[in-house]
């Protein structure tokens, strides 16, 4: 089995959540180790990595429930059909003999056209390939912006300004 398909990605994704799990669990320790120990005095310190770790642990744990629970995730009926309509298509992929089922339900109006109608899956895969072509652009457009801030604060940084005194020092 090649990596990248759904159940390699489910597994990656799992184990990122444990490893998110794990150092969540070890900031709260080390804060309350630290504490314990009296190495580190100021409350306010312990308390905002103890914060960080529960936050972090909270969304580890939400994050592993929502993977496991995708895996039995089924689309309701309600769903389908206004998916199928708006995109004018019947059935996700044609996999299994569910996709036989799926079409003899299928209510889109492609299918009373023509005998046959595209696949929703296929229309969804390319639809989300714009989606992500053009986020990416934005993206691109954002770093490209950002980097643009930092050579301008570097520059900034190191200019001197013309009203100071030239006597002084710096």
């Amino acid at each position: 089995m090649v990596c990248g398909g759904f159940a390699c990605s489910k597994n990656a994704l799992c184990a990122l959540n444990v490893v998110y799990m794990l150092v969540g669990l070890l900031l709260i320790g080390v804060a309350a180790w630290g504490k314990g120990l009296g190495l580190v005095s100021s409350i306010h310190i312990i308390g905002g990595v103890i914060a960080v770790g529960v936050f972090l642990l909270l969304i580890a744990v939400a994050g592993l429930t929502d993977v496991i629970n995708a895996s039995w995730w089924v689309m309701s009926n309600k769903t389908r059909d206004e998916l199928e309509r708006s995109f004018d298509c019947c059935g996700l992929f044609n996999l299994t003999t569910l996709y036989q089922q799926d079409y003899a339900f299928c209510t889109a109006v492609c299918k009373i056209r023509r005998p046959t109608c595209q696949m929703c899956g296929e229309k969804f895969l390319k639809h989300s390939d714009e989606a992500l072509k053009i986020l990416g652009g934005v993206g691109l457009f954002f770093s490209f912006t950002e980097i643009l801030g930092v050579w301008l604060a570097m520059r900034f940084r190191n200019q001197k300004d013309p009203r100071a005194n030239p006597s002084a020092f710096l």
